[in-house]
């Protein structure tokens, strides 16, 4: 099912109509009939776009972020009555910055994504290294919220890179960061 950008603005409105003054939407506690195909699809550099026109308007694209909600490896844009897929990608946000910081004499790292979310790396939002077996290019993602991710830009992940320490880990020198009194491996030397 195709919808047009007729049916875009209306659940956008529906979006704006619901969304509480603090917080985001329970997302994960909505669970509507599944209405269909979306023609919108995020980018792997987090660009968003409908009907193959990105989506200029940055109100906008924050609005949809936050009805995202992933079921497997698909993604919906969801209301209390309506479900539509979207296609990703990679992962629904891109990271653009880390701020290294103390609070309460605490280490931490806070990413900002594409999309103006704050996460702070600990236990609920790790920072996660994949390395492609074959060009052995690093996938680097933070967990924003629920179970959906940000890529971290190439620019952050040489940030963190530049943070980080070198330490043993599984018998084998690794590059680590630290955040909240958790360990995150950034890859091995």
């Amino acid at each position: 099912m195709k919808t047009d950008l007729t049916e875009l603005a209306r659940l956008a409105a529906q979006v704006e109509n619901q969304q509480h003054s603090q917080g985001l939407p329970p997302v994960e506690k909505w669970n509507p009939a599944f209405n269909g195909d979306l023609d919108m699809r995020i980018a792997r550099d987090g660009s968003w776009y409908y009907l193959g026109t990105p989506i200029l308007r940055p109100a906008m694209v924050r609005l949809f972020s936050t009805i995202l909600k992933r079921e497997g490896d698909e993604y919906f844009l969801v209301t209390p009555v309506e479900k539509f897929r979207i296609r990703v990608e990679d992962a629904p946000f891109v990271a653009v910055s880390v701020t290294q910081r103390e609070q309460d004499g605490v280490s931490l790292l806070e990413f900002e994504t594409s999309v103006g979310d704050h996460v702070v790396a600990d236990t609920d939002h790790p920072i996660r290294v994949y390395t492609d077996a074959q060009s052995a290019e690093p996938a680097p993602y933070v967990r924003v919220r629920g179970n959906l991710d940000a890529l971290i830009s190439r620019a952050v992940f040489y940030q963190l890179v530049d943070m980080a320490e070198e330490e043993m880990v599984d018998g084998a020198r690794q590059l680590c960061v630290h955040s909240v009194g958790q360990r995150f491996v950034l890859g091995k030397l």
